[in-house]
């Protein structure tokens, strides 16, 4: 391992004024020195997963792109609204995909999960269910300290695209740090 980490986010919304997008674009500011926060490619043209398709097509380029990138890096922040109490269909798919894949890329990857949503709770159902996900597919999830960024609308500046509320910066600071530590931790 690098003496700089190397993180990347996966981002589970395709809306073009996604508040979550705006929460992954200020990591990269918010990340602790020695940390490099870059985006992965979006999840947004990947075909629905069809065993038929990958057999006939083999893996779209676009995931074996984002799965090169996650096996190269250090940790993955996965950064999602909440849909319908859940994981939205494109992260799902895009992970299915992921999924599938003879190298794993998430396998004894550190993973740390942010959510956040117009609404009071933050995302939290989807966390809970994009943990049990990520279970079955060997990522070491941090635990502690989560961020699920409730009434997310209140704490970005829609024309910079950023957040801006002070108290989440700093949370969403701390908990790049523990991540730091946390990556360390598990490749020791």
């Amino acid at each position: 391992m690098s003496a700089s980490l190397n993180v990347v986010t996966l981002l589970g919304s395709l809306r073009k004024g996604s508040f979550n997008a705006m929460v992954a674009r200020t990591l990269p500011k918010l990340a602790p020195v020695g940390m490099d926060v870059l985006p992965l490619p979006s999840i947004g043209d990947i075909p629905l997963y069809d065993a038929d398709l990958q057999q006939e097509n083999g893996f779209p380029a676009r995931i074996e792109e984002i799965a090169q990138q996650i096996r190269e890096a250090d940790g993955v922040v996965i950064v999602t609204p909440e849909y319908n109490y859940s994981v939205p269909g494109g992260l799902k798919n895009a992970i299915d995909w992921l999924s599938r894949l003879p190298e794993q890329p998430l396998s004894g990857k550190p993973v740390l999960i942010q959510t956040s949503s117009m609404g009071a709770i933050g995302g939290a159902r989807c966390q809970y269910h994009l943990r049990q996900i990520l279970v079955f597919l060997d990522a070491m999830v941090m635990n502690k300290p989560e961020f699920m960024g409730g009434v997310i609308q209140s704490k970005v500046d829609q024309k910079t695209g950023e957040v801006v509320d002070q108290s989440t910066r700093d949370h969403l600071t701390g908990q790049l740090m523990a991540f730091g530590d946390y990556i360390r931790r598990v490749k020791a």
